[in-house]
């Protein structure tokens, strides 16, 4: 015997993981509380959730230099980079997938 088909409702789309929020505006990731062991490999994950088209913006000590080269060399020309602020304590950087 086979069981019945259920139909569920679908609800208006969101965002992939329907946790109700919304994506408006650019996220931010301040690394600067992230340990330093970790820091770049949490910066690639979070790159990688960032669809074609849109946007993170990035807070950091520094000028992230090495930083910006790794993810150029594992994904080339992929990223375009905009200085929103340049230090001397905090730098923001606009990183958007092509």
């Amino acid at each position: 015997m086979t069981q019945p088909t259920r139909t569920l409702p679908l609800a208006a789309a969101q965002h992939e993981c329907a946790c109700g929020c919304t994506d408006e505006g650019v996220p931010a990731l301040d690394v600067r509380p992230i340990p330093h062991a970790v820091r770049h490999a949490a910066v690639i994950g979070a790159l990688g959730a960032i669809p074609s088209g849109a946007s993170l913006d990035l807070v950091v000590h520094h000028d992230p230099v090495p930083l910006l080269a790794q993810v150029d060399a594992r994904e080339p020309r992929t990223w375009s980079v905009t200085y929103l602020e340049r230090g001397p304590e905090v730098w923001v950087l606009r990183l958007t997938r092509a």
